[in-house]
């Protein structure tokens, strides 16, 4: 088998390889149309995804895409304008303003290629008209603190949108729309990548108001009236703007962690998928799957080694401490925390897109020689993990893992490699 370390990394590099545009896209590009062909999207991966369909679209074409600061490529007729993740700006808006202006007037001969990936929902703001920027920005920083889920957070983020919420794609009518996704949200629902903008949406300005009353996030007295009132509703199912709108999935975190899974066989070690939509506080998923991770090494349940597994999702951190976030690397250091050097256990932790929270790591490495490394510097892995700080503590031991903008985004890949079965306790 080859280095634990090396082969981790590798299946990394290999899921994130599985979702790159360039790839998935072009066999899900619908034909021209008599008309205009318009493109509009958002996301960490908008931008390549815009530079996969222009190499692969013969007839003309226009439009305009929004991606992360630095996630950038070189277009020639598709605009590519940057803006903020995951707290949204000036330039978002600005750029989701154009976008909606962009489809107006259009005919049923027209053809709108709308390019989601996961991002969106901060990079693709526009807000209500009776709420500005700022209360936005303030709603996106609290719900991330919170410890909501994605798709609670994304609830929120739709009703109070101009865009959201299946709203960009009614503003298309008649036009045909056809929506090009990469997930990367648990269970891989379109009306919560990027807040669904082409999407008819189920849940209710109620459901909205109640996530943040459960949560306990604070807001002024107008957003409570807009949900209270019930005119920040979205579209919703069988509403006939959505007619001709057509949502196609294109890379999703389940096709990653297979690509994953067949790089492992390749080296020899068999893969074993326990989810693609494992969701939870970061700690808590590390401690069960240290669990398991110890069930499999000491007693070879319910997999034998040599073996890996393998999961994906979105976890959540309800941020208490001053570190710097991070639920990849909380996770993983929730999980070390538990192992507590336990031998023949290795794993990595990682964001799709490159960056976990608000950092520029995907995440980190985890070894059986982690916390003695640590402890041997003079840090504590608890006290690190009591303040938020994973990314402060891989740091500090060299075992971060940054790879830059990826282009693509399916979520977090988890994996824990068994190298070696340890003989089981003796019974007493």
């Amino acid at each position: 088998m080859n280095p634990p370390r090396q082969l981790l990394r590798r299946m990394f590099d290999a899921a994130v390889a599985a979702a790159q545009p360039a790839l998935c896209l072009p066999p899900h590009l619908p034909p021209a149309p008599k008309g205009r062909t318009l493109v509009i999207g958002a996301g960490k991966a908008s931008a390549e995804m815009a530079r996969a369909l222009e190499q692969h679209w013969s007839g003309p074409l226009q439009g305009l895409v929004v991606t992360r600061y630095g996630y950038s490529v070189p277009c020639q007729r598709i605009e590519i304008v940057e803006a903020a993740h995951p707290v949204p700006d000036q330039a978002g808006m600005d750029a989701a303003r154009r976008i909606r202006a962009m489809v107006e007037g259009l005919t049923a001969d027209d053809l709108v290629i709308c390019l989601i990936s996961g991002g969106g929902s901060s990079l693709l703001v526009l807000p209500d008209e009776s709420l500005t920027l700022a209360d936005k920005q303030a709603i996106n920083t609290a719900l991330l603190r919170s410890g909501a889920t994605i798709a609670e957070m994304n609830c929120v983020r739709r009703h109070l949108s101009a865009i959201k919420g299946g709203r960009l794609a009614a503003a298309c009518h008649p036009a045909r729309v056809v929506t090009l996704l990469i997930s990367d949200v648990p269970g891989d629902d379109p009306a919560d990548i990027a807040s669904g903008p082409t999407c008819a949406d189920r849940s209710t300005c109620a459901d909205a108001l109640a996530i943040l009353r459960r949560y306990g996030i604070a807001v002024a007295p107008h957003i409570v009236a807009l949900l209270e009132s019930g005119a920040g509703e979205t579209v919703k199912p069988g509403d006939p703007r959505l007619a001709g709108s057509e949502i196609r999935m294109i890379a999703t975190p389940q096709m990653a962690l297979e690509a994953a899974a067949g790089v492992a066989r390749a080296a020899g070690v068999t893969p074993y998928i326990l989810g693609d939509s494992i969701e939870g506080e970061a700690r808590d998923v590390g401690i069960v799957m240290a669990g398991i991770a110890r069930q499999v090494a000491a007693r070879g349940q319910p997999f034998p080694a040599p073996c890996v597994l393998l999961s994906g999702g979105e976890t959540t951190v309800t941020v208490r401490g001053n570190g710097r976030g991070g639920r990849n690397v909380e996770f993983l250091l929730s999980l070390g925390v538990a192992l507590n050097g336990a031998p023949a256990i290795h794993a990595i932790a990682c964001d799709t897109d490159g960056v976990d929270g608000q950092e520029e790591i995907a995440g980190a490495l985890l070894g059986p020689d982690t916390l003695e490394r640590a402890w041997s510097q003079g840090i504590k892995p608890r006290d690190a993990l009591a303040n938020n700080d994973g990314h402060g503590f891989f740091q500090a031991l060299g075992d971060s893992v940054i790879c830059g903008p990826t282009l693509t985004n399916v979520n977090d890949f988890r994996a824990i490699l068994i190298d070696a079965v340890s003989p089981p306790p003796s019974e007493v």
